[in-house]
């Protein structure tokens, strides 16, 4: 039996907000056969506080759970959540020297110091090495903070951490054709590599759909426009706002805007809906996932809707819009995305940071009734072909599979 570290920041562990990848492939490769220790902090990024860690260890789990101490921070974007993650890199590198007798190190980057010292452990050791890019660092925090030099000097550790751990890959996993390629940017080395979209579980999904479709209430006649995910810098809900203003001046007060998730930015657009007096936008706060579910199935359009220097490719939310089989409109700029929504026909691209273009595009879908259910059925289509869990992360298993026995072949074991 293969001995497995999954090491992660954020991971969802019973009971707690955030994203379920993780968790879900060491659920996938124990079920493979696979010893699996989950590795990850004290401190949950989603809900910015200490765990409760013997509360956790005392829940059941099919693979091990291991914690490194990290103090936390308040915001995404902060000095101390760089020196947070400074600290949990430490930690990490003093857990694998105690206790790291494994034979495959499998992490995420960012961030990219804790992803370091993984890979660097994993060379002393001679064991394979697999980054799973979700992100770019430090290309998404310029976001919030880009000011001339001296944002290059602050940034300056993650661009060579993320460099460094690039040198260093066995294999890469990346959630998109963008974030897989990315450790190749300046090196040219025959490194396994798949695209593996963040996905979802489809039944699970839809479960949670059936299970929750009763307490959501929409009144007959009206239409729906949904965005779900982090209300951050980002994410264009602005304009998703005055967009509603818009078609409401142009007597289209049955389209209703609702905006699911929290973020840093929550209060101040709340604010702005309120000082504008827009009515057809509701700010419905976090969601359980299955209610989420059952949102966006009930929904008309779903928006993808980043400002125009977002950073992000193909992002989480992506697999449970598909799942929802409803038309999308997408203003993030990843060519990679563009591309697929216009060649997989899902949904329409637009300009970011526009609200008199999202409301053209949203009154045209509203006009087309036959198109848009068309663009429903290609994205439901699209999440069972290529963002369902089950069938998909087959692609990490093989890849790790691959490097464990190669690994040995080289060895002679």
């Amino acid at each position: 039996m293969y001995k497995i570290a999954v090491i992660t920041m954020g991971v969802r562990l019973n009971g707690e907000k955030g994203y379920t990848r993780f968790r879900y492939i060491c659920e996938f490769l124990a079920d493979a056969g696979y010893q699996v220790d989950l590795i990850t902090t004290t401190f949950q990024h989603w809900e910015k506080a200490q765990r409760d860690v013997e509360k956790i260890k005392a829940d059941s789990y099919r693979f091990g759970i291991k914690f490194i101490y990290e103090p936390g921070y308040r915001k995404n974007v902060d000095l101390r959540r760089i020196r947070s993650h400074r600290i949990a890199a430490k930690n990490l590198t003093a857990l694998l020297e105690r206790e790291g007798d494994y034979d495959l190190l499998y992490a995420e980057i960012p961030p990219n110091d804790v992803a370091l010292a993984a890979a660097e452990f994993a060379q002393r050791r001679g064991i394979p090495f697999v980054a799973d890019v979700n992100d770019l660092w430090p290309e998404a925090m310029r976001m919030v903070l880009d000011i001339p030099v001296f944002s290059d000097i602050l940034f300056y550790p993650l661009k060579r951490d993320a460099e460094k751990v690039y040198r260093l890959v066995s294999g890469v996993i990346g959630t998109s054709d963008e974030y897989r390629d990315r450790p190749f940017r300046n090196q040219d080395r025959p490194v396994p590599r798949e695209t593996v979209y963040v996905g979802n579980e489809l039944s699970v999904f839809d479960a949670g759909a059936e299970e929750n479709m009763g307490s959501i209430r929409k009144e007959s006649g009206e239409f729906w426009v949904t965005y779900a995910g982090t209300i951050g810098t980002s994410y264009d809900i602005r304009t998703m706002i005055l967009s509603a203003e818009e078609l409401a001046g142009r007597g289209r007060k049955n389209i209703k805007f609702k905006i699911l998730g929290d973020g840093p930015m929550k209060k101040e657009l709340e604010d702005l809906a309120v000082s504008r007096n827009i009515s057809n936008v509701e700010f419905l706060g976090y969601a359980s996932y299955d209610k989420m579910a059952a949102y966006l199935k009930a929904s008309d359009i779903l928006v993808n809707s980043f400002v125009r220097k977002a950073p992000q490719s193909i992002v989480t939310k992506i697999g449970d819009y598909l799942a929802a089989g409803r038309a999308m409109i997408n203003t993030c700029m990843s060519p990679e995305f563009r591309a697929k929504v216009e060649n997989d026909g899902f949904g329409v691209n637009i300009i970011p940071e526009d609200a008199g273009i999202l409301a053209d595009a949203v009154e045209s879908l509203y006009q087309d009734e036959a198109l848009r259910l068309e663009m429903g059925r290609r994205a439901r289509r699209i999440a069972e072909e290529q963002f369902d869990r089950p069938q998909s992360y087959r692609r990490i298993e093989k890849l790790i599979r691959g490097l464990i026995e190669q690994n040995r072949r080289d060895k002679g074991e």
